[in-house]
């Protein structure tokens, strides 16, 4: 689905279709603030530690995540700034951009258990894949797992009969889980996902990569940017390392589709175990606060 088209099936989806009634979380002002700044040629830090000081909340999650064992600083940060100094501005952002993320939805933890660690751990893993790999942004790719599967809880918190759906959706052997959210509710996770990511000025990569991640036709689609098909195949190849860790046997998806997403990065089954082991203490460090 090319770019264009994809613009277009979110703007009609969020003003007509089934999602218009689904209440999508406004984009916070402090993460516009801090787009804004993060847009300049030269970022300042002082503001960005001024913006992340402005709420006392953010700032004390910031400075316990810097803080944690998932960074294993050897002296602890005690301010705003001395936590930005030590992660850069850029990671800085995404931290708070997932804080914010987290507070504007609220969805009953029983529901859905662990899903904001997952989101935390699919974050990391494409943060790694990210990294082997020339020419891909690694905050990019950070924060393209944070938002992967948002959609699921947007569609907790205010679609009808949701939490049925996704135990149905987990369940079934003769569809995939899309279709089967497509059954119910006429969409699914990836297109409200979509849409809160642009609602939230996200790179428009982000936003295609979120609602073509189940998706896996357009790996050698031309007509849809090669960073947004990276995008997709690493996300797919995070869900793979998230599921491992977490033992969930079951990965129909990746079975069917996760050679193709390896082929297209042109990496190898041996390069996926390995990482395995290398997001071991990471995954295990994961802080969410």
């Amino acid at each position: 689905m090319p770019t264009q088209e994809l613009n277009r099936e979110l703007d009609a989806a969020r003003d007509a279709g089934p999602v218009k009634d689904i209440v999508i979380p406004p984009c916070p002002q402090l993460l516009v603030q801090l787009q804004d700044e993060l847009s300049q040629a030269d970022p300042n830090p002082q503001q960005v530690a001024a913006i992340a000081g402005s709420d006392v909340a953010m700032a004390a999650a910031l400075i316990k995540i810097a803080n944690s064992a998932l960074y294993a600083r050897r002296e602890p940060a005690r301010s705003v700034a001395q936590a930005i100094a030590m992660l850069g501005v850029k990671p800085t952002t995404t931290i708070l951009t997932s804080f914010l993320l987290r507070n504007a939805i609220h969805i009953d933890p029983t529901l859905i258990e662990h899903f904001w660690e997952s989101s935390t751990r699919r974050s990391l893993a494409m943060a790694h894949i990210a990294q082997q790999m020339y020419g891909v942004d690694v905050e990019m790719a950070k924060i393209c797992g944070l938002f992967l599967h948002v959609g699921i809880a947007v569609m907790l918190q205010g679609v009808r009969g949701y939490s049925g759906t996704l135990i149905e959706a987990m369940a079934r052997r003769d569809r995939t889980f899309v279709e089967t959210e497509n059954a119910v509710h006429r969409t699914d996770h990836a297109v409200v996902g979509a849409i809160v990511a642009k609602t939230w000025h996200l790179p428009a990569a982000v936003v295609h990569a979120v609602r073509l991640h189940h998706d896996f036709a357009v790996l050698p689609d031309a007509s849809v940017p090669e960073e947004v098909r990276q995008l997709v195949a690493i996300a797919a190849i995070a869900d793979h390392l998230v599921a491992h860790h977490e033992g969930v046997k079951d990965q129909r998806e990746w079975s069917q589709s996760g050679p193709k997403c390896m082929a297209f990065l042109q990496i190898s089954a041996n390069e996926v175990d390995t990482w395995v082991d290398e997001l071991y203490p990471a995954f295990e460090a994961v802080v969410v606060v």
